[in-house]
């Protein structure tokens, strides 16, 4: 759900990002249903301490930067499993790197901590690790570091133009 990198300083309204999550679900008919905590969930432990499920149940995006397309590419993995950045260079045609917060920012509309795997404000390649349908229910960021949602690892396949894809490391 979350990358650990230190947010920017440039401000995000986390009501139009929560917001444009909830408006993203609703129309994509998945469960609009978004809990806020009183204390960061933006890494996947913070965010299953609060919640109260295993880390494995956390369906982290990470952010990456397409190092000559400079396209985003969000990567939705378990967050108890780390992405194998060779495997995901070779599902996306091209060598990555993590994005920076700014990057994460200016592509998706959201924070890092709270970048949502709907309601993107940019244009991303959206992933899938395959490894997530092992999971049932899962909770995903919810566009701020501090609200997440729980669905279904089979809600994700209703998100246009997402890919499954195995990219965890092993």
């Amino acid at each position: 759900m979350m990358n650990t990198e230190a947010p920017s300083s440039a401000p995000v309204s986390s009501t139009s990002s929560r917001t444009r999550v909830e408006t993203a679900l609703r129309t994509l008919g998945m469960p609009a249903d978004i809990v806020e905590f009183g204390t960061l969930t933006r890494t996947s432990a913070e965010a299953a301490a609060a919640i109260g499920c295993e880390v494995a149940q956390i369906a982290k995006s990470v952010v990456f930067r397409g190092k000559t397309s400079d396209a985003c590419v969000v990567v939705i993995a378990s967050g108890a499993d780390r992405i194998d950045e060779k495997k995901l260079a070779a599902e996306i045609g091209e060598k990555v790197g993590r994005a920076d917060a700014d990057f994460v920012r200016r592509r998706t509309g959201f924070a890092i901590g709270g970048v949502a795997p709907v309601g993107h404000a940019g244009e991303v390649t959206l992933l899938v690790d395959r490894a997530l349908w092992a999971l049932d229910p899962i909770w995903a960021a919810a566009g701020t570091p501090n609200a997440v949602f729980r669905l279904s690892a089979d809600d994700l396949h209703r998100i246009p133009g997402i890919r499954v894809v195995d990219v965890r490391q092993i």
